[in-house]
């Protein structure tokens, strides 16, 4: 398969989640515009009706049967993927909202980071000291610091409309200021990486030409670092996606803690857990395939390049 025909099979597919996607979190949050809420769009009893016939009838061909089975074995599939797949959404949309806000933020702290690390003195060793603290830490225990042992949870229940119709509870705000500072002690290594690759000579040439050191920073150096770091933050926005699922465990009901509270109530924990794989599989694609486009959309000819990434390790 050549890989324009690879792209196109992508495309389609995340064209297809994307549109049931959008129109369950939309016919949900209006109240039932299409379908009662929570209620699959696709009947799972009739596929699970069929599923059971030809079970048996496969049962009573021997050998003979074993097309039927996975023929059956599809068909209940289909079934149990419908009757779970609108709580599946309402926990993938707080995925999304974790990874998206998370990722945005953090790069609104990383920027002034690793400019501090790779020009300032004082704010270097202040970037270096709060860059290593984050990345020598575990990140489940960075959230369990700021919802159990900080009072964010209670200052976000404070604030209008927090945990009301589409806006996320507390436990998510406080979820997104632990991935917003991970992400941004990532992030800023990445684009310290990346600034460090523009030639130096480009800032003396700026300072030359009039513009202050900041001025130069902002305006030659950052436009071309940027570029450079886009394929870690590709890297970063994929873990995000993964880490996200460590929100459950300070009780956020994100795309993992449907799956386990699913599995806990039916014992189908396996395929629970592989349907949750399945969504989460969609979301890195359309991740991944969103920064190839910002990265074609911004693109100058003869300037990328990578600034490296974060290993499986970290």
């Amino acid at each position: 398969m050549s890989r324009n025909t690879q792209r196109v099979v992508r495309d389609a597919i995340l064209a297809v989640f994307w549109f049931w996607f959008s129109l369950r979190l939309l016919n949900d949050w209006f109240g039932g515009v299409f379908f009662a809420r929570g209620e699959p769009f696709v009947p799972p009893a009739p596929f699970a009706d069929a599923a059971a016939a030809l079970r048996e009838t496969a049962a009573g061909l021997g050998i003979l049967g074993t097309p039927v089975g996975w023929v059956a074995n599809l068909l209940g599939s289909i079934s149990f993927a419908a009757t779970y797949l609108p709580d599946f959404a309402a926990g993938a949309w707080l995925t999304v909202v974790l990874t998206v806000l998370g990722i945005v933020f953090g790069l609104f702290i990383a920027v002034p980071l690793a400019a501090a690390r790779v020009y300032g003195r004082v704010s270097g060793w202040v970037a270096l000291g709060f860059i290593e603290l984050i990345r020598g830490t575990p990140l489940l225990a960075q959230l369990f610091v700021l919802y159990y042992a900080l009072p964010l949870s209670r200052w976000f229940a404070g604030v209008p409309y927090v945990g009301s119709g589409i806006v996320p509870a507390q436990a998510a705000w406080v979820a997104i200021v632990g991935f917003t500072i991970n992400s941004a002690a990532y992030q800023a290594e990445y684009i310290r990486g990346a600034i460090e690759s523009v030639p130096s000579g480009q800032l003396t040439a700026a300072r030359s030409i009039g513009l202050s050191q900041i001025g130069g920073i902002r305006h030659v150096v950052l436009p071309q670092a940027l570029r450079y770091a886009i394929p870690s933050w590709t890297n970063e926005l994929v873990y995000l996606v993964k880490y996200s699922s460590l929100a459950s465990f300070i009780t956020v009901t994100e795309l993992y803690e449907i799956a386990e509270s699913t599995a806990y109530q039916n014992y189908r924990f396996l395929d629970l857990f592989m349907l949750a794989a399945v969504v989460y599989i969609l979301l890195v694609l359309s991740a991944t395939t969103t920064m190839e486009w910002v990265r074609r959309q911004v693109a100058i000819p003869g300037v990328g390049g990578s600034a490296g990434g974060r290993t499986s390790g970290d």
